[in-house]
């Protein structure tokens, strides 16, 4: 049982984090060398790939504050308000059992009464392709559907990258649930002229 108090500290750390990511300023200029995959005129880059995300209950995620009120606990729902940290292997195929390319670790907060949907934020770190580094994503989920996630930070070979990383469910039976994450990264001057997601 988590006391009023250490949700009240983890509440107050979770909006700082926010905080920090919200005022993250992005430079006018960036020189990136460009990798094989991706776009590059000289001036700039763009990067797309898919991972997939591995998530197994109970062993890289886990509730660590109990919802209040709404749906109960199932592979695709949690009640309103339930604190959900996870740290998952990003593979290269939807078997889990393919090469592991990252991981991402991060948390969620359910904030509907159907326990369908969340606030998240997340670090994806990534060694795939010749690319290593990692990119942070901020926003809401919806459990059975596609969620976009804006990038709000970047390191390593992803520095100064915006975009955003679509998370679609591909399994959600059992106890280990996967996801298919497709990164869509883009660096100035693209970052101001990167496609708006389409819906799914």
């Amino acid at each position: 049982m988590v006391s009023n108090s250490a949700k009240s500290l983890l509440l107050c750390l979770m909006i700082s984090v926010l905080h920090q990511h919200l005022q993250f300023q992005l430079p006018h200029v960036v020189a990136i060398k460009t990798k094989s995959e991706g776009k590059d005129d000289g001036r700039g880059k763009t990067l797309s790939f898919t991972l997939y995300q591995q998530e197994t209950i109970n062993k890289t995620g886990y509730i660590v504050v109990d919802g209040v009120a709404g749906a109960g606990v199932s592979q695709t729902t949690t009640p309103f308000g339930t604190v959900y940290v996870f740290r998952d292997d990003l593979t290269v195929h939807a078997d889990k059992a393919s090469r592991v390319a990252g991981v991402a670790e991060g948390t969620s907060i359910t904030t509907s009464l159907d326990g369908l949907q969340s606030m998240s934020l997340a670090k994806i770190t990534i060694h795939h392709k010749g690319h290593r580094g990692s990119v942070s994503v901020l926003g809401g989920t919806y459990n059975t559907k596609p969620s976009d996630y804006p990038v709000v930070g970047g390191t390593g070979d992803f520095a100064y990258a915006l975009g955003y990383v679509r998370s679609s469910p591909v399994n959600l039976i059992g106890q280990t649930v996967t996801y298919k994450m497709e990164l869509h990264l883009y660096w100035p001057p693209y970052a101001h002229d990167a496609p708006v997601p389409k819906k799914p």
